[in-house]
């Protein structure tokens, strides 16, 4: 056998290392034989007698040794310097920096066309006879598999599905010219839509005061169409983070979102999303909840209502999960054998099209349905950048969890291929995909995880195999309503089967739940990364209250805390029971216009459009008094006419909360607003801004307003 063996000798100046020896030994000479030999071959170098071997037997074959003899002086650190010349080193002047960096040659405009445009790279390298069938299969089932989740991940983001469709079309195409991997598979991802989602239901409730006085499907499409509005806004601005984030060669912030903080947060966002499903699932209706354990309350909720479960929808869904649940298994189990994995997605959406068409199950059962899909692209249009300032927390975590996810799986499947991405000009190709996506109604987007498995999986090469999934899209939005223009039912998917997806497709998240016994057994450190992340995503949250009076008293409490208590109409007095300063200011903000329902941004946008939309029918572009458009196009129902803010347990506020509150009297200058029950802290500091006003103006009626007056406008 062989064996190897490090030597060492006693000797100072002298080492020795044997790597191997191969000893021919009888067949039932155990190691220590072995060990023998070796010391018989080498102890005579190290100045030893070779000692005689009693347990030698007659079947072992002396063969010729050889010895090893090295010799060399033991060198430290300190002997090298002596020894060794360091080398000198030589730096070009500034001058010939800027002369070398402002040069332009053409091998430089070339490497720069490569570095922002890499198609310009791979795609006249082509090998066509190589590459064209794989990447024909794999942009098949990228976009038979893509349809599907499109339509799915949109009821995340809280848009309508088509929107999903928009988003599986317009940034493949872009990430295509941009993007440095070959593999992934870029349109709606599950945590993104997420993300979406609870900044649109956040800035326009189910129960928002919308101008218009329209009826219940009417209202529900001015909501749906300021949710897409909300997306749009926040999409552009995600997208300008990460193309400037890129430009400014940012790439590398990637590297301290570490393993457990990303896994931790998108297995807590898979909760979410399973949560946000269920409801779908069991066919119940339910109110969105966000705050601190808001998927406790979302799951309690669906609970409280089994007993009105749409038994239709449950048997849809658990039919199309089984299938998908099942498939996906046999999709795994059999991976190598089968040319492309079964588009099982594909076949559920078609499945559940026809049950929902053949069987009426909207009319008969009450089955809740995504509707008639429109024809035809929708043309550009300008993203509200006035909600830039309600957004725009979000949109840094939206711009960096996408570009995180994109870029752990591209240097994942680069490495498995032998290629290199560039993560500066993946924050690149993202920002563009988003924020000119956005120009097209599309939502945020980023890399998704199952359908870039199967587009590398199947045998795709190249991006071109996203372009043909992202044909397949548009084949499907431009045809839809004309193949099913006479059977406008068979076109409508049943949420439940799309929600059954959308579980199905979060198994892979749910698996990183085994990542807890890894960093057990490796770094606690990670560990409680890990745990911290993935508990503070699923259940903290701000929490604020909404107050509403108990009948006969003049006691004021939350409204959801007794069914006995009931809001003032057209009074919404809000309560937050914290102070008011840097860390919290634009969270108060953004939960008064939640909770409240009251978003005057989203009103004032609306109000223009319809005073626009008055004066064409009019034929006066310049309405002379606006207030006649504006009593035009208020609700028929309720309207909120006073928002109170209760400080009555804010005891500090510092300058970043004095500078909220003034851009909130700012943007409630129509809607008139009071301060009930300041604190004496907070009213101290007001009294002594007014009086240092005063010291420095002319007196006026208002400065001899008594300190503990009750302003009751926003002036005041």
């Amino acid at each position: 056998g062989t064996v190897s063996c490090p030597f060492s000798c006693p000797q100072p100046g002298l080492q020795f290392t044997v790597l191997s020896l191969e000893l021919p030994v009888g067949e039932s000479s155990p190691a220590p034989r072995a060990i023998s030999w070796i010391w018989k071959c080498l102890a005579p170098a190290a100045g030893e007698e070779p000692q005689t071997m009693d347990h030698a037997e007659e079947n072992e074959i002396p063969v010729a040794t050889q010895r090893y003899y090295v010799e060399r002086p033991i060198f430290s650190h300190p002997v090298l310097q002596e020894r060794l010349h360091v080398k000198d080193k030589v730096s070009d002047s500034i001058g010939d920096k800027l002369k070398q960096a402002f040069t332009c040659t053409p091998k430089k405009i070339r490497n720069i066309i490569y570095m922002f445009l890499p198609i310009t790279k791979w795609l006249p390298a082509y090998k066509f006879k190589e590459y064209v069938l794989g990447d024909l299969v794999s942009g098949i089932s990228t976009g038979v598999l893509q349809l599907p989740q499109g339509l799915a991940f949109a009821m995340l983001a809280a848009v309508p599905p088509v929107f999903g469709l928009y988003s599986s079309f317009y940034p493949v195409i872009m990430y295509c010219f941009f993007g440095t991997s070959r593999h992934i598979s870029i349109g709606p991802f599950a945590v993104i839509s997420l993300m979406i989602g609870g900044v649109a239901v956040r800035l326009v409730p189910d129960d928002i005061v919308i101008p218009g006085g329209v009826n219940a499907t009417n209202g529900t499409e001015a909501r749906d169409a300021l949710r897409v509005k909300v997306a749009m806004s926040v999409t552009l601005l995600s997208g300008i983070i990460q193309f400037c984030l890129g430009v400014c060669r940012f790439g590398f912030v990637a590297i301290y979102l570490t393993e457990p903080l990303v896994r931790g947060f998108t297995t807590a966002a898979a909760v979410h999303v399973f949560t946000s499903m269920l409801k779908y699932l069991f066919g119940v209706k339910t109110k969105r909840y966000s705050g601190i354990f808001s998927v406790v309350y979302s799951t309690v909720a669906v609970l409280q209502n089994v007993k009105n479960l749409n038994v239709c929808s449950l048997g849809v869904g658990l039919m199309v999960f089984g299938l998908l649940l099942g498939g996906k298994e046999f999709n795994e189990r059999f991976k190598e054998k089968l040319p492309a994995p079964i588009p099982l997605e594909f076949f559920a959406v078609v499945m559940g099209t026809g049950i929902s068409a053949g069987f009426n199950l909207q009319e008969s059962y009450s089955v809740d349905v995504v509707g008639t899909l429109p024809l035809g692209l929708l043309p550009p249009a300008n993203p509200d950048t006035s909600l830039f300032h309600l957004v725009y927390v979000d949109a840094i975590a939206i711009a960096i969890v996408g570009f995180s996810v994109t870029i752990s799986m591209a240097k994942t499947l680069a490495n498995k291929h032998g290629y290199q991405v560039d993560g500066n000009q993946e924050l690149i190709a993202l920002g563009i995909c988003n924020s000119i996506g956005s120009l097209f109604q599309t939502f945020s987007i980023s890399c998704s995880l199952s359908r870039s498995l199967v587009q590398e999986g199947t045998g795709g090469k190249t991006q071109l195999a996203g372009c043909l999934a992202s044909l397949m899209i548009l084949l499907v939005i431009l045809a839809t309503g004309f193949l099913f223009e006479s059977l406008p039912q068979v076109c409508s998917v049943g949420l439940a089967v799309l929600s059954a997806i959308v579980i199905v497709n979060l198994k892979g998240m749910f698996m990183q739940f085994s990542d807890l016994p890894f960093f057990w057994r490796t770094s606690k450190i990670e560990l409680t990364i890990w745990l911290t992340t993935f508990v503070s995503s699923l259940f903290l949250g701000p929490s604020y209250k909404v107050l509403g009076q108990l009948p006969d008293t003049d006691v004021y409490i939350d409204i959801d805390a007794f069914e006995e208590v009931k809001e003032i109409p057209g009074i919404k007095i809000f309560q937050i029971n914290a102070p008011i300063y840097y860390a919290n200011s634009d969270l108060y903000s953004n939960a008064l216009k939640r909770k409240t329902g009251v978003n005057p941004a989203l009103i004032m946008g609306a109000r223009r459009k319809a005073m626009r939309k008055y004066a064409k029918e009019v034929g006066n572009a310049n309405v002379a008094n606006a207030t006649v458009v504006k009593v035009r196009f208020m609700p028929q129902g309720e309207t909120v006419h006073t928002v109170i803010l209760d400080f009555t347990q804010v005891n500090f506020i510092d300058s970043v909360g004095v500078k909220t509150l003034a851009g909130i009297v700012k943007e409630y200058g129509d809607v008139e607003l009071l301060f009930h029950s300041i604190h004496d802290a907070v009213l101290g500091s007001q009294v002594r801004e007014a009086m240092a006003e005063r010291e420095t103006s002319a007196p006026t009626p208002q400065d001899d307003m008594e300190p503990n007056a009750t302003p009751t406008t926003p002036e005041a």
